[in-house]
């Protein structure tokens, strides 16, 4: 079954790059096109797709704004949101993920990435491009610090050491390698992990990091 995909981006040469880069893979389907934040808003909860991809800058409602009326966490029924901008240290890609998105990438991330990232939040996963992280968040959560939530029970030595690759924007398969474990046992320890910080995913996994000074930019 094909993943169903709108895509919102108010600049029609980029629109048509990522709906023929997502058109091209044989399990996507772009479903809708937005060219602002309203039409995508409308399209989405029309349409209700797998993955919306949106652009943190777009008239009438910005990506923000649409993440958090989609994923946010008020939304009883939210939808999955990467969003995707230009400037890797966008004031507004923190905003965005924490109003719900599952991951963002910069517009030059490439298709792979791309179609990775909206695999991973088809998924219930989230992808943080990792040639951003660790500079973006850390930057970010610095200029705009939140008093963080704490965890329901302390989390363990490995729980501590998982948080601190999943905030560095390892997927589980590269986690599992670095710690010698299984995948399985990565999965577990994602699991525990949101369970005791009332995380929703793995992006909300790796801000709380950020947020308790956890993980620094060098």
């Amino acid at each position: 079954m094909s993943i169903r995909v709108v895509v919102a981006d108010d600049q029609d040469l980029v629109r048509t790059g990522l709906v023929m880069i997502l058109g091209a893979q044989p399990d996507l389907e772009v479903v809708g096109e937005a060219a602002d934040g309203l039409a995508a808003l409308d399209l989405a909860t029309r349409l209700r797709p797998d993955v919306v991809l949106v652009d943190i800058r777009m008239p009438g409602l910005d990506g923000v704004e649409v993440t958090r009326r989609l994923a946010g966490p008020e939304v009883t029924d939210p939808m999955a949101v990467v969003v995707i901008t230009t400037f890797d240290l966008d004031e507004y890609v923190l905003g965005a993920l924490r109003a719900g998105a599952r991951g963002f990438l910069l517009k030059d991330a490439g298709p792979e990435l791309l179609v990775q990232a909206i695999h991973a939040a088809a998924n219930g996963d989230a992808l943080i491009a990792p040639n951003v992280t660790r500079r973006l968040l850390a930057t970010l959560a610095d200029q705009a610090p939140v008093v963080p939530v704490q965890p329901t029970d302390p989390l363990t030595e490995r729980e501590e050491e998982v948080l601190a690759l999943v905030a560095l924007g390892r997927t589980n398969a590269e986690i599992a390698t670095e710690l010698f474990v299984g995948l399985s046992t990565v999965k577990t320890h994602v699991a525990s992990l949101m369970t005791k910080l009332g995380a929703r995913n793995r992006v909300e996994i790796a801000i709380w990091a950020y947020d308790t000074r956890r993980v620094r930019a060098n």
